[in-house]
């Protein structure tokens, strides 16, 4: 059973549900219910067409829940137009469900959420980590807006900007996160500018382009993290970046800033510069400036300060981490890492140590383990 394949089929099954007059809260419980059928009956008796099996399985299915509650008997006058076995439209239905579940019933923050758990394949506590706030609230949060779509009919897409957030964040778990979205969140967001003449849209598609650059050369073969500073440079995709940074130039021209164009100013520094050292933090700080006064938010922060140490100076770089939240994510390494470039390494050992407990994947935990572990033996050489 190719359960990637099955991962890929959903969106589409769903949005022809949806578009058939399914509300989405039942259209996703009957494509759930076809899975599950599929995972069951395909092993043993596959389907020459596997999108249309699904999308008449599913459909079988709402019809059936429609059925049995009374409130929407009135519904049963459709059954005659279940959709038949055979080739599905060739059209991307995913991104037209991603404006879609950007309804406008629904708040920007509630509409992501949604999206990044029905279409994007995320869990809850996945989407809890991006949004910083605790599982069980993003739970409520995910219940209470498939409760407010299931009684709307989705007949009015959403905007762009709520849609831009959802794919960043899914590009950004596919990134760096236990499901690979990343390729997947580059298609849709190309798609979509080449359907809107947008300059956010273009920022976002460049931001991609220059962090997927660098992908290959962020890991080592035995999985392990390697930062920025220490990646193989020659590894880096230079087609992609020159790609990213044209798309970046041109949205740029057009005096329209947008935080995705601000953030992929910052990658395209970094892509620039030839090794680390060469990296023009000076810069750098100047778009977190703009990026900060453009959404003011903690993460940025945390990224400029850490940037501020760079090119000020660790001492300048922990003087602005000072002012924020201890408790953000990451907060603790960039402490550890700014105390080690200050020449404190007992400090910083200690502070990688703690910050390797708080990681939220096992890979950066074994990096922030692993500075700890350096730092402890250059600090007691073996004798």
């Amino acid at each position: 059973m190719d359960h990637a394949r099955l991962r890929e089929l959903t969106p589409g099954v769903l949005a022809i549900l949806v578009r058939r007059g399914a509300d989405f809260a039942a259209a996703e419980d009957a494509v759930q219910d076809a899975l599950v059928e599929a995972i069951r009956v395909w092993p043993g008796d596959p389907p020459r067409d596997p999108k249309g099996w699904l999308i008449t399985v599913a459909w079988r299915r709402f019809l059936d829940a429609a059925r049995a509650d009374a409130a929407r008997r009135r519904r049963e006058d459709i059954v005659d137009q279940e959709p038949p076995a055979g080739p599905a439209p060739p059209i991307d239905d995913t991104l037209q469900l991603y404006f879609l579940c950007a309804h406008p019933s629904l708040t920007p923050a509630s509409a992501v959420a949604l999206t990044l758990r029905a279409v994007g394949g995320l869990t809850t506590r996945q989407i809890a980590d991006a949004y910083l706030v605790p599982e069980a609230t993003m739970a409520q949060r995910i219940s209470r807006a498939k409760r407010t779509v299931s009684a709307v009919r989705f007949d009015q897409p959403g905007d762009v900007a709520t849609v831009l957030r959802v794919l960043y964040l899914v590009f950004n778990e596919g990134y760096t996160g236990d499901v690979d979205l990343a390729t997947e969140a580059i298609r849709l967001t190309r798609r979509l500018a080449t359907a809107i003449d947008h300059p956010e849209v273009a920022g976002l598609l460049a931001l991609m382009l220059l962090h997927h650059a660098r992908r290959t050369a962020r890991t080592a073969p035995d999985g392990s993290l390697i930062p920025l500073a220490e990646q193989d440079r020659t590894r880096w995709d230079t087609t992609m970046i020159t790609e990213g940074v044209a798309i970046l130039q041109m949205a740029l021209s057009r005096d329209r800033l947008g935080d995705f164009q601000a953030q992929a100013a910052i990658a395209a520094l970094h892509a620039d510069a030839q090794t680390a050292a060469e990296t023009d933090w000076v810069q750098i700080v100047e778009w977190y400036d703009e990026l900060t006064r453009l959404t003011d938010n903690p993460v940025v922060r945390l990224n400029r300060a850490v940037a501020v140490g760079e090119a000020d100076g660790p001492h300048a770089g922990l003087a602005a981490l000072a002012e924020l939240d201890p408790t953000l994510p990451r907060h603790t390494a960039a402490a550890a890492y700014l105390h080690e470039k200050a020449g404190d390494q007992i400090k910083a050992a200690q502070l990688y140590a703690v910050a390797a407990r708080q990681a939220g994947n096992l890979a950066e935990r074994d990096h922030l383990t692993r500075q700890a572990a350096r730092l402890n033996a250059r600090d007691h050489p073996p004798h």
